[in-house]
């Protein structure tokens, strides 16, 4: 197999955080409905906040900084390998962020 690899990779610290809410969970934190109300509809009284849509998710997560090198296509089995190495040469890997997340790969 001839041809490159475009790999792109975020790497993981123990301090990443990940939270899915709900618009249900959100809606029933009285802080957050008064909030909502004194932002959007000042003055008014005997308000009800509802949503439609209770499925609808929030998603709060670490925002992460993303790395990408070139690899070779017969490498693509040892791609975790190659990113670990890329990191570890632009001396990434710091206090409690030791491991890479592969987030994407293309041909080229």
């Amino acid at each position: 197999m001839q041809g490159k690899i475009m790999v792109t990779y975020s790497l993981i610290c123990d301090n990443d955080n990940y939270l899915e809410v709900s618009m249900k969970q959100i809606l029933e934190n009285e802080k957050i409905v008064k909030l909502l109300k004194s932002e959007f509809l000042k003055g008014v009284r005997n308000l009800n906040v509802e949503s439609s849509m209770d499925d609808a998710t929030i998603i709060l997560s670490t925002e992460k900084e993303l790395y990408t090198f070139e690899a070779e296509k017969k490498d693509f089995a040892d791609l975790l390998e190659l990113a670990e190495e890329d990191a570890k040469e632009r001396k990434l890997f710091k206090k409690g962020c030791d491991a890479v997340n592969i987030i994407d790969f293309v041909t080229l």
